[in-house]
C-alpha cells in the first residue's frame, strides 16, 4: 500500500511539474514569432546573440533546459540553427540529420522535445542546395549507410515528378527540398500519436520552413497543407497508405 501511495505521489508531482513548465511556455504563435524575428535580425546583421554567457551555462546546468521550440534540420555545416534563428543556450531543442528526414530515431527525439520538454513549436527545416536531396534527385551513387538514410527522400522526388513532370536540374532539386520538408512533417504526423495529441489540444504547432544558404533568409511554409485531413484520417485509424496525400 505504501509503495502504491509513493508511486502515485511521484507521478502526481511529475505531472504537476510538467504542467507548470507548460504553463510558463509561450504560445505556439509566440514561439514562431520569436524565430521569425530572430532570423530577421540575423539577416539584417543585427543579431542579439541572447543567452550565450557563462551565467546562462550555469543557469541551465542547475535548473535544466526549457527550450521553446523543437527543430529538426539538416546536418549541413552551413545551417547552424541557433545562429540563423539568433537564439542561445537552452532556447532550442535541435535534431540534425542529413536531409532532415523523419525516421524512427528522429521522431523519437522530436517526441522528447514535444512531450517531455513541452515545446509549443516544432519546425522541420530544410535548406536550399541540400546535398542529400540532390543525391537522391540526381540518382548519385552513394555508399555505406547513406542509401538507407536518404531513402525517405525518394518519396519527395516521386511526388515532385508526378506533379511536375519534366522538371530537372536546380529546379528539380529545389522542388524536392520543399517537398521533402512536407514528407518529413507527414511522417511525423502519421507516426507520432503524442504529436497529434498536442496539436489537437492546441498546445503545439508543427510548421515547415526552408533556409536559403545564399541569403540567410528562412522561408516559413506554415502548417502542412493537408494537416486537417491527416489528423482526421489518423483519428479514424487509417493506415499510412490510406492517408497518403499529394500537393497540387
Amino acid at each position: 500500500m505504501k509503495s502504491n501511495i509513493l508511486l502515485i505521489s511521484v507521478m502526481l508531482c511529475s505531472c504537476l511539474a510538467s504542467a507548470a513548465v507548460a504553463a510558463d511556455m509561450p504560445s505556439p504563435q509566440e514561439a514562431l514569432a520569436s524565430l521569425v524575428d530572430g532570423n530577421a535580425r540575423f539577416v539584417a546583421g543585427e543579431s542579439a546573440h541572447p543567452h550565450l554567457t557563462i551565467d546562462r551555462v550555469l543557469e541551465t546546468g542547475k535548473d535544466g533546459q526549457r527550450p521553446f521550440a523543437t527543430i529538426i534540420g539538416c546536418s549541413d555545416s552551413r545551417v547552424p540553427i541557433e545562429l540563423v534563428m539568433d537564439q542561445g543556450l537552452g532556447d532550442l531543442f535541435i535534431i540534425r540529420v542529413a536531409g532532415n528526414v523523419c525516421s524512427t530515431d528522429e521522431i523519437g527525439s522530436i517526441e522528447y522535445g514535444v512531450d517531455h520538454l513541452n515545446t509549443p513549436l516544432m519546425v522541420v527545416l530544410g535548406h536550399t542546395h541540400c546535398g542529400a536531396c540532390t543525391a537522391v534527385a540526381t540518382h548519385a551513387e552513394v555508399h555505406g549507410s547513406i542509401p538507407a538514410l536518404v531513402a525517405p527522400i525518394g518519396n519527395a522526388v516521386a511526388e515532385v515528378l508526378d506533379t511536375q513532370p519534366g522538371l530537372e536540374g536546380d529546379a528539380l532539386v529545389e522542388a524536392v527540398v520543399e517537398e521533402n520538408v512536407w514528407q518529413s512533417v507527414e511522417s511525423l504526423l502519421k507516426r507520432s500519436p503524442d504529436t497529434l495529441r498536442h496539436i489537437e489540444e492546441g498546445s503545439l504547432m508543427v510548421v515547415g520552413a526552408v533556409y536559403d544558404i545564399e541569403t540567410g533568409v528562412v522561408e516559413w511554409l506554415g502548417e502542412h497543407p493537408q494537416q486537417s485531413e491527416i489528423l482526421m484520417a489518423m483519428a479514424d485509424g487509417s493506415t499510412l497508405a490510406e492517408t497518403a496525400t499529394s500537393r497540387d
